[in-house]
């Protein structure tokens, strides 16, 4: 007989995480495998169905069908509801249906959102679940409104309606998705690549969301005064900017300098913002030389901020890397930033995400490279957009094979759900005790 509680003495917080992404895929493919989620009315293959459903849960952009083209507006409505609910986390959307059915929200429930939000502590995880509600929804509305002028004069009302709610949604999510389609198959918003007041809102919208609700729930706190913020927001904000403004400076003058000045300085800014974890493009990523495109492949890999909609090895993690190499340098013992000593597990936690990041991307681009014959930056790149969450592509990904299709979406699902919580979900835990080894120096270096 079924029993919620023995599932929940069996499966830990991280179990339960994974658990809810899958079954979030599971259901979108099976409703997207119906005939009147098309446009034809035809059953959509199941492995198509799978790759939309993962990239849309996982929030990452990459489609092997055109979004605005193949599917209908119910197929349409299915797929902006994963982007919602990934974006957002399962877990946060069932602790709020269990909160507003007036049960009891228990220690596993907050434990298992705690996980999920990336929260420091469980205290008052409650409130900051309706808060993150609350405000996610109030930015997507207003984001709708702001871009339904462009949208409704281009489209008409209805159309332009849905049109500014989907890509409203899609932006803030970090998903990519667009429904630009109708225009030219897979061509993301460059149409739009010179409509300055658009790409503000659309670059508005990524920076808010892949910024993170634990920073914003600080910015309400504690108002403008950055002192008082907490030394991860402090981390995030500061470099969230500086991966903003690097990569534009290098955009604006070695890849769009053949441009006029606006749109050049429009279209650098903005693929500075999308790289990290967006997947929109204004522009024919094609055309860049080979270190404009690793540049983005770095970025890529990086992503978003802790507790966002993002994914991505995550600002923090690029941050204490940062941080510890300059301590190795300075012959310090200890990480520090903002005057606070960092932890050595966070330095430890760091350097695991790196190695398994650069591992399984590198590793996956080599495979799909020989698989597909095709030139290996071409295929880290779309490894890296994988892992990374981004959705963006040299347009090689409705081609791709099933193996190398298989391939990235688990890569989706791993920037998505994040490497440590795959670890700590399928690896056993171990009780700490105070017995240690022998210490033995050796030389690394």
């Amino acid at each position: 007989m079924f029993n919620l509680t023995n599932i929940q003495k069996r499966l830990n917080s991280f179990q339960i995480i994974i658990l809810g992404f899958l079954g979030m895929i599971l259901l979108g493919t099976l409703l997207l495998m119906l005939p009147f989620s098309s446009q034809e009315r035809v059953v959509t293959p199941f492995s198509d169905c799978m790759f939309t459903a993962v990239s849309a849960t996982c929030v990452t952009g990459l489609v092997v069908k055109d979004t605005a083209t193949h599917w209908s507006l119910f197929g349409q409505i299915v797929i902006l509801c994963m982007i919602q609910v990934g974006g957002m986390g399962v877990i946060t959307f069932g602790l709020a249906i269990i909160s507003a059915s007036g049960k009891k929200i228990g220690l596993w429930h907050r434990s298992t959102m705690q996980e999920s939000i990336s929260a420091p502590q469980m205290g008052g995880i409650v409130r900051l679940t309706g808060f993150i509600l609350k405000t996610s929804a109030m930015i997507e509305l207003i984001g709708a409104l702001l871009l339904a002028p462009v949208f409704c004069k281009d489209f008409g009302f209805f159309k332009g309606m849905w049109y500014s709610i989907w890509h409203s949604v899609s932006a803030f999510c970090n998903a990519g998705f667009d429904l630009m389609g109708t225009r030219e198959k897979f061509s993301s918003l460059c149409y739009y690549h010179d409509h300055i007041y658009l790409n503000c809102v659309i670059m508005l919208l990524i920076i808010v969301g892949g910024i993170g609700f634990l920073v914003w729930h600080d910015i309400k706190t504690q108002k403008l005064d950055f002192k008082k913020y907490t030394l991860q927001s402090k981390i995030v904000l500061l470099t969230s900017l500086l991966l903003i403004l690097l990569p534009f400076v290098y955009f604006f003058f070695y890849e769009y300098n053949r441009l006029p000045m606006t749109d050049r300085t429009i279209s650098s800014l903005f693929q500075s913002v999308t790289t990290r974890t967006a997947g929109f493009n204004t522009q024919d990523l094609s055309a860049m030389d080979e270190s404009g495109t690793s540049i983005m492949v770095l970025l890529m890999l990086i992503g978003g901020s802790p507790g966002s909609t993002a994914g991505g090895m995550k600002t923090v993690t690029f941050a204490v890397l940062f941080l510890a190499a300059i301590t190795v340098f300075g012959r310090r013992n200890d990480v520090e930033c903002f005057r606070r000593r960092l932890p050595e597990t966070a330095v430890r936690n760091a350097g695991a995400i790196l190695f398994m990041y650069l591992v399984l991307f590198l590793t996956s681009g080599i495979i799909i490279s020989r698989v597909e014959n095709l030139p290996l930056l071409t295929c880290i790149f779309e490894t890296g957009s994988a892992i990374g969450t981004v959705g963006l592509t040299l347009g090689i990904t409705s081609k791709l094979s099933m193996i190398s299709r298989v391939i990235l979406m688990m890569l989706m699902f791993f920037g998505r759900v994040g490497g440590l919580t795959l670890i700590y979900a399928a690896l056993p835990s171990y009780e700490n005790n105070n017995s240690r080894l022998p210490l033995e120096k050796i030389t690394v270096g």
